[in-house]
Protein backbone atom coordinates (compact mmCIF):
# COMPACT_ATOMS: atom_id res chain seq x y z
CA UNK A 1 0.00 0.00 0.00
CA UNK A 2 1.36 3.57 -0.37
CA UNK A 3 -0.09 7.35 -1.10
CA UNK A 4 -2.41 8.61 -3.30
CA UNK A 5 -5.48 10.60 -4.06
CA UNK A 6 -8.04 7.71 -4.49
CA UNK A 7 -11.19 9.44 -5.27
CA UNK A 8 -11.12 8.19 -8.75
CA UNK A 9 -11.05 4.73 -7.17
CA UNK A 10 -8.13 4.34 -10.23
CA UNK A 11 -4.28 3.24 -10.43
CA UNK A 12 -2.70 4.37 -13.48
CA UNK A 13 0.29 2.47 -14.70
CA UNK A 14 3.11 5.22 -15.85
CA UNK A 15 5.55 3.44 -18.19
CA UNK A 16 6.08 -0.01 -20.10
CA UNK A 17 4.17 -2.46 -21.59
CA UNK A 18 1.06 -0.96 -20.60
CA UNK A 19 1.67 2.61 -20.38
CA UNK A 20 -1.13 4.80 -19.36
CA UNK A 21 -3.21 2.13 -18.99
CA UNK A 22 -5.86 2.51 -15.47
CA UNK A 23 -7.00 -0.09 -13.61
CA UNK A 24 -9.57 -0.05 -11.03
CA UNK A 25 -8.85 0.06 -6.62
CA UNK A 26 -11.31 -1.37 -4.31
CA UNK A 27 -11.71 1.87 -1.35
CA UNK A 28 -10.56 0.64 1.78
CA UNK A 29 -9.94 2.07 4.37
CA UNK A 30 -5.94 3.45 4.62
CA UNK A 31 -5.45 2.27 1.05
CA UNK A 32 -2.67 4.61 -0.21
CA UNK A 33 -1.57 3.83 -3.96
CA UNK A 34 2.17 5.09 -4.28
CA UNK A 35 1.98 8.61 -6.13
CA UNK A 36 2.93 9.08 -9.58
CA UNK A 37 5.66 11.38 -9.01
CA UNK A 38 7.17 9.21 -5.73
CA UNK A 39 6.42 6.08 -8.02
CA UNK A 40 8.29 7.59 -11.05
CA UNK A 41 11.53 8.54 -8.83
CA UNK A 42 11.48 4.93 -7.97
CA UNK A 43 11.75 3.17 -10.83
CA UNK A 44 14.20 5.67 -12.31
CA UNK A 45 15.97 4.21 -9.31
CA UNK A 46 15.26 0.94 -10.68
CA UNK A 47 15.73 1.47 -14.38
CA UNK A 48 18.25 -0.80 -14.95
CA UNK A 49 17.79 -3.65 -12.19
CA UNK A 50 13.64 -4.15 -13.67
CA UNK A 51 13.55 -6.62 -16.66
CA UNK A 52 13.89 -9.80 -15.72
CA UNK A 53 13.95 -9.30 -12.08
CA UNK A 54 11.78 -11.54 -9.44
CA UNK A 55 9.75 -9.24 -7.09
CA UNK A 56 7.90 -9.30 -4.51
CA UNK A 57 5.58 -6.80 -3.16
CA UNK A 58 5.24 -7.24 0.53
CA UNK A 59 2.14 -5.07 1.43
CA UNK A 60 0.33 -4.56 -2.28
CA UNK A 61 -2.78 -2.79 -1.30
CA UNK A 62 -3.83 -1.03 -5.01
CA UNK A 63 -0.63 -3.10 -6.38
CA UNK A 64 0.95 -0.30 -7.88
CA UNK A 65 4.22 -0.99 -7.53
CA UNK A 66 3.97 -4.81 -8.59
CA UNK A 67 1.91 -3.49 -11.85
CA UNK A 68 4.13 -0.91 -12.60
CA UNK A 69 7.17 -3.74 -12.23
CA UNK A 70 5.60 -6.08 -14.29
CA UNK A 71 4.59 -3.40 -17.35
CA UNK A 72 8.57 -2.84 -16.78
CA UNK A 73 8.73 -6.43 -17.87
CA UNK A 74 9.94 -8.21 -14.67
CA UNK A 75 10.07 -11.89 -14.60
CA UNK A 76 7.26 -12.77 -12.03
CA UNK A 77 5.74 -10.66 -9.18
CA UNK A 78 4.62 -12.27 -5.85
CA UNK A 79 1.92 -10.20 -4.64
CA UNK A 80 0.81 -10.15 -0.72
CA UNK A 81 -2.48 -8.70 0.21
CA UNK A 82 -4.16 -9.34 3.23
CA UNK A 83 -7.44 -7.54 2.74
CA UNK A 84 -9.88 -10.07 0.73
CA UNK A 85 -11.60 -7.28 -1.61
CA UNK A 86 -8.72 -5.92 -2.33
CA UNK A 87 -6.76 -9.12 -3.08
CA UNK A 88 -9.72 -10.17 -5.88
CA UNK A 89 -9.31 -7.13 -7.31
CA UNK A 90 -6.01 -7.64 -7.85
CA UNK A 91 -6.24 -10.97 -9.40
CA UNK A 92 -9.22 -9.09 -12.24
CA UNK A 93 -6.70 -6.77 -13.16
CA UNK A 94 -4.03 -8.85 -13.79
CA UNK A 95 -6.67 -10.98 -15.56
CA UNK A 96 -7.35 -7.58 -17.60
CA UNK A 97 -4.30 -6.96 -18.62
CA UNK A 98 -3.53 -10.83 -19.48
CA UNK A 99 -0.62 -11.24 -17.18
CA UNK A 100 0.13 -14.73 -16.11
CA UNK A 101 3.81 -13.98 -14.40
CA UNK A 102 2.39 -13.28 -11.26
CA UNK A 103 0.63 -15.02 -8.12
CA UNK A 104 -1.47 -12.73 -5.44
CA UNK A 105 -1.69 -14.43 -1.66
CA UNK A 106 -4.63 -13.56 0.13
CA UNK A 107 -3.06 -13.23 3.38
CA UNK A 108 -1.28 -11.66 6.41
CA UNK A 109 2.17 -10.91 5.12
CA UNK A 110 4.74 -11.71 8.05
CA UNK A 111 2.66 -15.53 8.10
CA UNK A 112 3.60 -15.96 4.64
CA UNK A 113 7.41 -14.51 5.24
CA UNK A 114 7.86 -16.81 8.33
CA UNK A 115 7.07 -19.72 6.07
CA UNK A 116 9.96 -19.10 4.13
CA UNK A 117 10.49 -19.21 0.25
CA UNK A 118 11.92 -21.98 -2.00
CA UNK A 119 13.66 -19.27 -4.18
CA UNK A 120 14.72 -15.97 -3.26
CA UNK A 121 13.95 -12.38 -4.99
CA UNK A 122 15.69 -9.38 -6.71
CA UNK A 123 13.71 -6.45 -5.76
CA UNK A 124 11.20 -6.44 -2.97
CA UNK A 125 8.83 -3.74 -2.25
CA UNK A 126 8.05 -2.57 1.36
CA UNK A 127 5.39 -0.25 1.75
CA UNK A 128 3.07 -1.24 4.82
CA UNK A 129 0.15 0.24 6.40
CA UNK A 130 1.37 3.49 8.39
CA UNK A 131 1.89 3.03 11.81
CA UNK A 132 1.17 -0.70 12.47
CA UNK A 133 4.63 -1.35 13.70
CA UNK A 134 4.79 -4.14 10.74
CA UNK A 135 8.07 -2.38 9.23
CA UNK A 136 10.93 -3.63 11.60
CA UNK A 137 9.52 -7.48 11.78
CA UNK A 138 8.87 -7.35 7.83
CA UNK A 139 12.60 -6.60 7.53
CA UNK A 140 13.31 -9.43 10.32
CA UNK A 141 11.34 -12.10 8.29
CA UNK A 142 13.34 -11.70 5.50
CA UNK A 143 16.43 -11.91 6.51
CA UNK A 144 15.51 -14.83 8.90
CA UNK A 145 14.28 -17.03 5.88
CA UNK A 146 16.23 -16.17 3.24
CA UNK A 147 13.79 -14.36 0.85
CA UNK A 148 16.72 -12.00 -0.78
CA UNK A 149 18.77 -12.64 -3.13
CA UNK A 150 22.75 -11.76 -2.72
CA UNK A 151 22.30 -7.83 -4.34
CA UNK A 152 18.57 -7.68 -4.15
CA UNK A 153 17.48 -3.99 -3.88
CA UNK A 154 14.24 -3.38 -1.70
CA UNK A 155 12.00 -0.57 -1.29
CA UNK A 156 11.11 0.68 2.00
CA UNK A 157 8.03 3.48 2.11
CA UNK A 158 7.06 4.89 5.53
CA UNK A 159 5.81 7.06 7.10
CA UNK A 160 8.20 10.39 7.86
CA UNK A 161 8.56 10.48 11.44
CA UNK A 162 9.13 6.87 11.66
CA UNK A 163 12.66 6.88 13.31
CA UNK A 164 13.56 3.37 14.39
CA UNK A 165 14.11 1.33 11.46
CA UNK A 166 15.78 -1.42 12.21
CA UNK A 167 17.86 -1.93 9.05
CA UNK A 168 20.44 -4.77 8.56
CA UNK A 169 24.14 -3.72 8.62
CA UNK A 170 24.04 -5.96 4.95
CA UNK A 171 21.66 -3.28 3.97
CA UNK A 172 23.40 -0.24 2.17
CA UNK A 173 21.32 2.63 1.74
CA UNK A 174 21.84 3.45 -1.88
CA UNK A 175 18.85 6.82 -1.89
CA UNK A 176 16.59 8.48 -0.07
CA UNK A 177 13.56 11.16 -0.18
CA UNK A 178 10.96 12.58 1.75
CA UNK A 179 7.18 13.77 -0.01
CA UNK A 180 5.15 14.96 2.23
CA UNK A 181 4.43 12.59 5.11
CA UNK A 182 6.20 9.51 3.30
CA UNK A 183 10.01 8.91 2.98
CA UNK A 184 10.67 6.30 0.77
CA UNK A 185 14.50 4.62 0.78
CA UNK A 186 15.68 2.01 -1.65
CA UNK A 187 18.84 -0.38 -0.40
CA UNK A 188 20.65 -3.33 -1.59
CA UNK A 189 21.52 -6.07 -0.09
CA UNK A 190 25.41 -7.09 0.03
CA UNK A 191 25.57 -10.63 2.14
CA UNK A 192 29.15 -10.44 1.32
CA UNK A 193 30.18 -7.58 2.95
CA UNK A 194 31.29 -6.40 -0.51
CA UNK A 195 29.62 -2.98 0.28
CA UNK A 196 28.74 -0.16 -2.14
CA UNK A 197 29.34 3.46 -1.27
CA UNK A 198 25.74 4.77 -0.67
CA UNK A 199 25.15 7.83 -3.25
Amino acid sequence: MAKKNTSSGQVRIISGQWRSRKLPIHDLEGLRPTTDRVRETLFNWLANDIRGAKVLDCFAGSGALCLEALSRYASFATIIELQKNAANQLKQNLATLQCQNAEVINADCLQVLAKGTPGGFDIVFIDPPFRKDLVNKTIELLMQHQWLNPNAQIYLETESELTSVNVPATWVALKEKKAGQVCYRLYQYQPNDNLLLAD
